[in-house]
């Protein structure tokens, strides 16, 4: 609970970083054409019965701009890689050789580039609601501190500060997704 204009800045900071966090990670996981370890983090493996984060059983890795490398911290844990990775529906193609899984990463075509902006776009939509509830709940942090005591002069500034900072932040995004949408678009 915020007990000062400034607590409520802080707090609304903080939060406001941790969302273009999220959208940079959520960004991170959609393929743009080269090989990137991150595409596969949400891809869970059966680890004795156990679903498991990739990142948790395995290396990945890109050891070219085509192809990604999966290395098993046990060797039995190939096959169940190969199977998590063809059930997680990102369109691989798992390749082992008994040691190691690789997957050759295929050229998107123009169609699946398009989708892939759609889901940009749509992430980033989800991101600027997310700052708008953010502005929502620091202006009635605002208003609660008002009728503790806040002067009126003093909560419209806060109100507007909360304001120009959201502004900020939604540049930001806008600015992320162009960048990606970009990556993504570029043969």
């Amino acid at each position: 609970m915020a007990d000062t204009l400034t607590d409520v800045f802080d707090l609304l900071e903080d939060s406001l970083k941790k969302n273009i966090d999220h959208t940079y990670a959520e960004f991170s996981k959609l393929r743009a054409g080269k090989a990137n370890p991150r595409i596969l983090d949400m891809v869970m493996v059966d680890y004795y019965g156990n679903p498991t984060p990739m990142s948790q059983v395995a290396n990945v890795s890109a050891p070219d701009p085509r192809t990604l490398m999966i290395q098993p911290w046990e060797k039995s844990m190939v096959a169940a890689i190969e199977t998590a990775i063809i059930n997680s529906n990102l369109g691989f193609n798992p390749n082992s050789d008994g040691d190691s899984v690789r997957i050759n990463i295929p050229i998107l075509t123009e169609e699946r580039r398009k989708d892939l902006v759609k889901q940009v776009r749509t992430e980033a939509e989800n991101s600027k609601i997310g700052i708008r509830n953010l502005r929502k709940e620091a202006n009635e942090s605002i208003k609660k501190l008002k009728t503790d005591g806040l002067s009126e002069d003093e909560a419209k500034d806060g109100e507007d500060q909360v304001q120009k900072l959201i502004d900020t932040y939604i540049t930001k995004v806008d600015g992320i997704t162009s960048e990606k949408e970009k990556e993504i678009m570029t043969v």
